[in-house]
């Protein structure tokens, strides 16, 4: 029993296939269409052959029931036949009968034979008297052996011999015209045979050609399945061939579409994960190391306080780095509340700089742009939208060169508002635009002046733009500028875009206490930093609970 279970699960495999599954069902539909088709033809040529036969058979026997009614005179209510005639109308009938291959004989009005074809012997029968009865009084036809006459049932016609001769019409006798009724049997089992042996080629090449249907049919869904599953151990190499353009070939697109964006995925996800402990280490290191030298003495008191300023500035990369991950983990999450309201984007832009203000004065950054600046109200969540201008003007400070520009112009259209800001300095490579906005993307993998970015605040700004109805895009030119420019719908009522795993979060309930410590180092806006001990407390609270 143990050996037999392979070969079992295997058969079971087998039968729950959808090529089996699929071709049963097909051959099945073919089978009981065959089926039925040769019934009903069967049936139908029998009725049709029987039909034909009976007309074969009345129309003879009405002719030769006429030729001896022209042919005869009637004595004593009987009918006579000369030597000539009986001899003239015997060989006549015998031509017919051997025609029409059918036994003829004629009756008087008693049902004894007087005539028959030379083929047959019926002078001794006589006719029952109720089938005469049933023959005399007009047309006859019916499946009998004719009460004894025949061995077997044959189908019979009798048609009334009427003599005119005289003052009236009288029936003299009777034709009777017979043929085997096995004889309609054998031309029926003829034609099933031909359609059996028809229907089973055609059966058998119908078999091939679905079977071949279905196997290019179910083929590039078996490819599917084995790819998947080599998607799901981990392979993202593997790709289905498209062999067709119906849905089937749709389905392996979208299929080979999907496996390049988990190998996308699962390549930035092993970079982050490389970046991120890169990042995990660095500080950690740099902190350990210096707790441990003050710990054990080898810091002198009077270093302490600096090199702690350094732990200081490690702890808030660490902050930076976790909240940045609890960002993007709220964006994967579709987590965020919108707060929308109108608001002026001019003084965002200008509060913003203000935050810069000392770094902008120590590069001696020149800021164009805002010399006639006028209120402009949008409609949005004036946190988000903060978000955005904090982080493209922290970029082009960040990247401007040594004495340059940075040029800010706000455009108010008559359905939009428009901000683009931009910075003198190295650019961005092309190759590299394309990419700025997605997911851990760097551009200082080129250019080495952020070592502190993760690469996911770009992605956020795409996303908190597209949430508002808008967008952002990005132009550059190498070793001269780079701009990016923003828009935003003036209509307040606009919908908001639906983006799929593209939605930021800037909830300020889960700044960690560490942002607070970091607070003098990190450059923050007023807002955020009176939000913390509300939200704080909120936190601790929920602990609690």
């Amino acid at each position: 029993m143990t050996e037999r279970k392979p070969k079992d699960k295997k058969y079971v495999k087998m039968k729950n296939s959808l090529f089996v599954k699929y071709l049963s069902i097909s051959l099945l539909v073919v089978f009981i269409s065959f089926l039925i088709l040769g019934i009903m033809l069967v049936f139908f040529v029998a009725q049709y052959s029987k039909t034909e036969k009976q007309n074969l058979l009345t129309e003879n026997a009405v002719s030769i029931a006429n030729m001896i009614s022209n042919s005869s005179t009637s004595v004593n209510g009987g009918v006579y036949l000369g030597e000539t005639e009986t001899l003239w109308v015997r060989s006549t009938i015998s031509i017919i009968a051997n025609s029409i291959d059918a036994d003829i004989f004629v009756t008087d009005s008693n049902g004894n034979t007087k005539l028959f074809a030379d083929h047959g012997n019926f002078s001794d029968h006589v006719v029952p008297n109720d089938i005469m009865a049933k023959a005399l009084s007009g047309k006859y036809f019916a499946t009998t052996d004719l009460g004894g006459m025949y061995n077997n049932d044959h189908y019979v016609v009798a048609i009334p011999i009427v003599s005119d001769t005289g003052n009236s019409n009288a029936t003299v006798g009777v034709v009777f015209v017979s043929t085997p009724a096995e004889s309609f049997s054998d031309v029926t089992q003829e034609i099933a045979r031909i359609f059996l042996l028809a229907a089973i080629t055609t059966f058998f090449i119908v078999f091939c050609i679905i079977g071949v249907y279905t196997y290019n049919m179910v083929s590039p869904l078996q490819h599917m399945s084995k790819a998947a599953n080599s998607l799901a151990k981990g392979d993202f190499s593997v790709r289905v061939p498209v062999t067709s353009n119906d849905e089937i070939g749709q389905l392996s697109q979208a299929f080979n579409h999907m496996a390049d964006s988990l190998a996308v995925s699962e390549s930035t996800r092993r970079s982050f994960i490389a970046n991120v402990s890169h990042e995990l280490k660095t500080p950690m290191t740099t902190i350990a190391g210096f707790i441990d030298g003050i710990l054990d003495g080898t810091i002198p008191p009077e270093k302490q306080k600096h090199y702690l300023g350094i732990v200081s500035v490690e702890v808030c990369r660490l902050s930076r780095l976790v909240a940045s991950m609890l960002s993007l983990s709220r964006i994967d999450n579709g987590e965020l509340k919108m707060n929308k309201q109108r608001f002026d984007l001019t003084d965002i832009v200008i509060s913003t700089l203000l935050t810069f203000e000392q770094k902008i004065d120590m590069r001696q950054i020149e800021i164009r742009g805002l010399e006639n600046c006028e209120p402009t109200p949008v409609a949005g969540d004036p946190d988000l939208i903060h978000q955005v201008v904090y982080n493209i003007i922290e970029n082009a400070v960040k990247f401007v060169n040594q004495g340059g520009y940075i040029e800010i112009v706000i455009n108010n259209m008559p359905d939009r508002i428009s901000l683009s800001i931009k910075n003198s300095g190295a650019g961005i490579e092309p190759e590299e635009l394309m990419h700025i906005f997605e997911r851990f993307y760097k551009t200082d993998k080129s250019r080495s002046q952020d070592k502190n970015g993760m690469g996911l605040g770009l992605y956020i700004v795409k996303t908190i733009m597209r949430l508002h109805g808008g967008d952002i895009t990005a132009d550059s030119v190498v070793n001269n500028y780079c701009t990016f420019s923003l828009w935003l719908p003036k209509d307040s009522s606009s919908k908001q875009r639906k983006i799929k795993d593209n939605i930021p979060v800037t909830d300020k309930s889960n700044i960690s206490p560490l942002d607070v410590a970091c607070s003098k180092v990190i450059e923050t806006t007023a807002e955020e930093i009176e939000q913390i001990p509300i939200d704080n407390a909120h936190k601790e609270s929920e602990r609690h609970e």
